[in-house]
């Protein structure tokens, strides 16, 4: 009755755990909310009286215009016609998938990786073989073996405070991954979501902004910095592959909420940009610093963990392994989510005994409370 992947059609934990998120009292440090308090007002008169129609499925042509000149800031080399405005990184994540996976399709990832995009591949059918992300990023020359031996010719990577791990990209692992992608002929699918939530000194310049040869897609997101509501994203592709990405949108929905890539245009051109960036840079850095205390008050024996420079999770990695999704029914029930480890891992590369943390959304005296309850879980369960 049904097509042959909906036997691949998994629940998302994610969306789970949010729903369970939403009792009364529950803490949470499951999902990368953005602070309540941090979410800007909808400037609706900005929106023109156009926005009410059908638009392009492009995007709103001032939007794509705004996305490029920002783009080429950061060190990517585009224009206009290379921006493909999407509903949120997920879309983008599905059309990619589309355009390159069939069943049995071979790919890296990082292990771990982000868990709605593992979801999206193999429900297309991808093979995900995980490269391990070293306290660096991943190893070039790893990754070139893992090319070679599977006929790989699709790459997706979060360099920048990837998600589960907080883990940022070294500038010399970024190069070498580009010249591995380049010698390899490998396709690099490069997602961006939090660049703009940066607390220390790092490299942040895209992976795609060092590629000379290969195909490329570079993805980013308005949810993290502006308003995860309006659902709008984008996506920067190789021009090769622009006209096969269109068409795949196309044939999905259209086009992208005309309101919100209006309310989105307004961020990004704002004259305040900057000053509200520093603003949620300067509270949510407040809040890492709070859980990093918290945690090391709670797990400082139990567990080890590296203080994110961005992003929005600490990833713990227990000293005593358990299989961390065990916990989480009766975590729910005493008011507590997070997220287990084990689901980021693409199956070639399992592994136990992690925790995905969040600390945007949860108050200081929240994570205090929150994080009592769990380590007293873990100690239950670690013996």
């Amino acid at each position: 009755m049904f097509s042959e992947r909906i036997d691949r059609l998994t629940s998302s934990l994610v969306r789970d755990i949010l729903s369970a998120t939403q009792q009364p009292g529950m803490i949470s440090f499951a999902g990368g909310l953005p602070a309540p308090d941090e979410l800007p007002v909808p400037d609706w008169s900005s929106i023109p009286a156009s926005a009410a129609q059908y638009g392009p499925s492009e995007g709103e042509p001032a939007l794509r215009e705004a996305i490029a000149e920002h783009a080429r800031g950061v060190g990517i080399e585009c224009v206009a016609s290379q921006v493909l405005v999407v509903s949120g990184s997920q879309q983008g994540i599905d059309l990619v998938s589309k355009l390159f996976i069939d069943p049995g399709t071979p790919m890296i990832t990082e292990a771990p990786t982000y868990l709605a995009a593992l979801q999206s591949f193999e429900l297309f059918g991808a093979v995900c073989h995980g490269v391990p992300l070293g306290p660096e990023g991943i190893d070039a020359g790893r990754l070139r073996e893992v090319a070679r031996e599977t006929d790989a010719r699709l790459a997706y990577v979060i360099p920048t405070f990837q998600n589960p791990s907080g883990t940022c990209y070294s500038a010399e692992t970024r190069s070498a991954v580009a010249r591995a992608a380049d010698e390899l002929g490998l396709t690099l699918f490069e997602d961006d979501p939090y660049r703009e939530l940066v607390y220390d000194d790092v490299d942040r310049t895209p992976i795609c902004a060092r590629l000379t040869k290969t195909s490329w897609v570079y993805q980013s997101s308005f949810s993290k910095s502006f308003m995860p509501g309006i659902r709008v994203g984008y996506l920067i592709a190789s021009p090769d592959l622009m006209p096969h990405l269109v068409r795949l949108k196309q044939a999905t929905d259209l086009h992208t909420n005309r309101f919100g890539q209006w309310l989105a245009h307004g961020h990004l051109t704002s004259p305040g940009l900057a000053e509200r960036l520093t603003h949620l840079r300067s509270a949510y850095s407040a809040k890492r610093d709070a859980m990093d205390v918290a945690l090391g008050e709670h797990f400082g024996e139990l567990a080890e963990w590296s203080t994110p420079p961005g992003g929005l999770f600490f990833w713990l990695r227990l000293r005593t392994p358990i299989d961390t999704r065990a916990l989480l029914p009766a975590m729910l029930e005493r008011g507590v989510a997070f997220m287990p480890g084990e689901v980021f891992f693409p199956t070639t590369a399992p592994e136990s005994g992690y925790m995905r943390l969040n600390f945007s959304h949860a108050s200081p005296e929240q994570m205090d409370r929150g994080l009592a309850i769990l380590v007293r879980a873990v100690q239950e369960t670690a013996g």
